[in-house]
């Protein structure tokens, strides 16, 4: 059902939606009934695609969406559909394609025209309400585009079926790759994605220029390489990442991007996803590197998450970039501020606080500072600081606080619980565990899972396959045989609800055409795409890859590992363009070269030993469940294993890390 947004309020469970219920235009909330009322009427469609922590999504609100003379066109001449892009990715998906193959980028807010079909005629982004700055007013494209409507129906719906080929095109990219017909060599994939990320490599501890976007894949690509110039790429991003105005130095968490190139001012809101895939992302690295300050930056991140995003059905999606009406305002810090809130401290402690947190007379956003660490300055707060930065943090509640969107996204809670199993101990792994068993009462109703805890909108392939392997994180961390059968449970529902074509199988291994993005009984959509790229989260593709080889390996499940190999197969061409995949890259290393590692019996040393340590490719299954793996074998035992060719079990660290040294170079 898609009703107007102000004809039910009480059932929208998107923040983003709600802000709209006031607007002058009579917005619809996505799916069929809105473009039945389009073809009824015989009216283009104008689509607003946002998020609710999104600032430039509140700017064109209020300028253009607030605006009487604006909402009368939109209301009489057009039928106006609001989407939060969190809750229907598939829609953004789509959508957002079409931008890019239009303009040539993309971003948020969205706006597109499409006819009653939903088929795309013109998309772009922000448009001002009014002719601004080279950029088109929005109340003149309107008026443009009810005139082409009107004058020129036949060019308008020549541009739309123009633009749908292309866009078939480009959302199920790998419906027009050749599969792979020989071995992939993975090896040589991640040595070329290695080495284009240390030539993209620079000083600021980034891999491109500005806007800069943390990319946690490409720093666990590098974990695998000990060689001088991948240390100092992972080590110069995780420190000026960390060290820099990303990340929230009085309250924890990272925001969304850096405007420049230096890490130092950010875009302001902070979303569950980038706290959940950074955060262990320090963790792991932490131990790949022995960086003991990587680990307080990836507790610390967790300790916000849970202080500040903790709701009764999970984690809520976001915190606004906006607070009391300007962006950044419950952040930054001007000197004669932070003296004000450390009145009656001494003058070196003021001094201090100044100088190790940056806070200047210039500043770096029209005079005001983003609190970043000085050069020297440790990560955590020296003890004689740890007053002024809870005074410093007192002061800055007082501010009117950014609005929270309390949406539980099933795919980024099930990225927190793989962060905080990788934090190895109490209390994160029963956080993790209380969190995976909440969401199956919260997200889940019979057989039906959804993306979110208000069950309206179906979950995706990416939700599936990000809880499934988390639930495979939550076996290998405690040897327990419910979060096993619990994965298959769920990797079963995605291979029904989400894959097309025929299973691959052991006896049939060649067939299927990989996992669509919608449930397949979402029909809203003129097609249903394919998320195969990865961006600042993994792609679908990547997910299923991944999590459908992970189980396959705990399960020692052939004809599961089948359909994960037939993923890489689909996107193998893809795999020639690393940086566009990264997380593909690794997924396809446990579809294709996945080393099992079974430690019977109780926890002892070499379990305690592999929990320590990161192992790219490997699972690792202990305890006295079911899994095939354990039957037969002597506890207290490490069997490393691959393609079912086991080596002689191994009673020490020493041993145990000289058969994986071997197995993992074994081709």
């Amino acid at each position: 059902m898609s009703p107007r947004l102000r004809d039910d309020p009480a059932a929208l469970g998107s923040l983003y939606l709600r802000q709209h219920l006031d607007n002058p235009v009579a917005w619809w909330a996505w799916g069929e009934d809105a473009l039945a009322e389009a073809r009824r009427l015989d009216r283009p469609v104008f689509l607003s695609v946002g998020y609710a922590a999104c600032h430039w999504c509140h700017v064109m609100a209020h300028e253009s969406f607030e605006d009487p003379e604006v909402a009368r066109v939109l209301n009489e001449r057009f039928v106006p559909i609001k989407v939060d892009r969190e809750e229907r990715p598939d829609v953004d998906a789509l959508y957002m394609a079409a931008v890019q193959l239009s303009s040539g980028h993309g971003g948020w807010p969205m706006s597109v025209f499409t006819l009653p079909d939903g088929r795309p005629f013109l998309a772009g982004t922000y448009y001002p309400p009014r002719d601004r700055g080279g950029l088109v007013g929005f109340a003149r494209l309107l008026a443009a585009v009810d005139d082409a409507w009107g004058s020129q129906r036949h060019l308008v719906e020549a541009q739309a079926g123009e633009l749908a080929d292309a866009l078939e095109r480009e959302v199920r990219l790998t419906d027009h790759l050749s599969p792979a017909v020989g071995p992939v060599d993975l090896a040589r994939v991640r040595r070329g994605l290695r080495d284009a990320l240390v030539e993209r490599a620079d000083a600021d501890g980034g891999f491109g220029p500005a806007p800069r976007f943390p990319r946690p894949s490409y720093l666990r690509a590098l974990f695998e390489f000990d060689d001088a110039q991948s240390r100092a790429a992972l080590a110069n991003a995780l420190e000026a990442m960390a060290r820099g105005g990303l990340y929230d130095h009085l309250d924890g968490g990272f925001a969304r991007y850096s405007v420049d190139a230096h890490w130092r001012v950010p875009h302001f809101e902070k979303m569950l996803s980038d706290q959940a895939l950074l955060a262990r992302c320090y963790l792991e690295a932490a131990r790949v590197a022995a960086r003991p300050q990587w680990r307080e930056v990836g507790l610390a991140t967790l300790d916000f998450v849970e202080r500040a995003l903790r709701t009764p059905s999970g984690y809520a999606a976001a915190l606004d970039a906006d607070a009391g009406g300007t962006e950044g305002a419950h952040v930054t810090w001007t000197p004669e501020e932070v003296r004000e809130a450390l009145a009656g401290e001494p003058d070196p402690v003021v001094d201090a606080a100044l100088a190790r947190w940056t806070i200047t007379e210039l500043g770096d956003l029209e005079g005001r500072s983003v609190p970043r660490l000085a050069d020297g300055e440790p990560f955590a707060t020296p003890p004689d600081l740890e007053g002024a930065a809870r005074r410093l943090a007192g002061a800055r509640a007082r501010r009117a606080q950014p609005a929270r969107d309390d949406k539980v996204v099933l795919e980024w809670n099930a990225y927190l619980a793989q962060a905080l199993l990788a934090a190895g101990s109490e209390p994160y792994l029963s956080r993790a565990l209380d969190l995976l068993e909440g969401l199956w009462s919260t997200h889940r109703s019979g057989s039906r899972w959804w993306r979110t805890q208000h069950r309206r909108v179906a979950a995706t392939a990416g939700d599936l396959a990000a809880l499934c392997d988390a639930h495979v994180d939550a076996f290998v961390a405690t040897g327990d045989d419910r979060w096993r059968d619990r994965g298959g449970a769920l990797a079963d529902a995605l291979i029904e609800r989400h894959w097309e074509g025929p299973r691959p199988s052991a006896p049939a291994p060649d067939v299927g055409a990989g996992v669509a993005t919608p449930d397949r009984e979402t029909l809203d959509l003129v097609t249903r795409p394919k998320d195969v790229l990865d961006g600042a989260t993994p792609s679908a593709h990547a997910l299923a890859t991944r999590a459908l080889a992970r189980l396959a390996l705990v399960d020692a499940d052939l004809d599961r590992l089948c359909v994960a190999q037939r993923l890489v197969a689909l996107a193998s061409t893809l795999l020639e363009h690393p940086l566009a995949v990264p997380d593909l890259v690794e997924a396809a290393g446990f579809a294709l070269q996945g080393v099992e590692v079974a430690v019977p019996g109780a926890e002892g040393p070499l379990a305690r030993h592999l929990r320590s340590v990161v192992v790219p490719r490997t699972v690792v299954i202990t305890g006295e469940g079911r899994s095939p793996l354990l039957a037969g074998r002597s506890a207290g035992r490490a069997y490393v294993c691959r393609a079912g060719v086991c080596t002689a079990p191994v009673d020490d660290p020493v041993a145990l890390d000289a058969a994986l040294a071997e197995a993992l170079a074994w081709r």
